[in-house]
């Protein structure tokens, strides 16, 4: 099995296994985190175990191509959310970012650590060229965590996005290789 992990100062960025389960599951209960959100709100355990054993034997692939971390702290060792890096085809060289924070954790700055370490990754271990991200329109917070990051908005997409609200539109995003990123204090 892969043993990546990832550390900042105060969090750590593992792969995902069934241990994981309780912890994802309130997560994805959680109507505030599910507003942006085209998943939807699990109606039982069984269906977030359902949802999450493809990205557990994803990543006890020898060569990963996406990677689904759980969000730890640092400071009691508590679940705080999810990350993910989805890896596109070898030619581009390029990956597709998502996060879920449980709302415990909002404003205070660990989806944008995490999404660093996440980059810092991507390009210094992985090689990518490119990160790429999405997110809905009216997600304030997560518009503000892939700004702080360093990735550039570089359109929207119209009513892409299926969520309970209805249709919405969505702000792609990416960060190249060559571009400053803004490290980790």
């Amino acid at each position: 099995m892969n043993k990546t992990a990832i550390e900042t100062k105060r969090i750590r960025l593992r792969l995902i296994d069934i241990a994981d389960l309780t912890s994802i599951h309130t997560l994805h209960s959680l109507p505030e985190t599910d507003k942006y959100n085209a998943l939807g709100i699990p109606n039982s355990i069984e269906e977030t175990k359902a949802n999450i054993e493809p990205w557990i034997k994803e990543n006890q692939l020898q060569e990963l191509k996406n990677y689904t971390f759980a969000i730890d702290n640092k400071s009691n060792g508590k679940f705080m959310g999810l990350f993910g890096l989805k890896i596109g085809h070898q030619k581009y060289n390029r990956a597709e970012v998502w996060y879920k924070i449980h709302s415990d954790y909002w404003r205070k700055g660990f989806a944008t650590e995490a999404l660093k370490a996440i980059l810092d990754f991507g390009f210094d271990t992985l090689k990518l060229h490119r990160i790429e991200a999405g997110c809905a329109v009216e997600n304030i917070g997560s518009i503000k965590v892939l700004e702080k990051s360093g990735m550039v908005r570089e359109g929207r997409l119209r009513q892409i996005l299926p969520l309970k609200s209805g249709w919405s539109d969505n702000f792609q995003y990416s960060i190249l290789e060559t571009d400053k990123r803004i490290k980790q204090l």
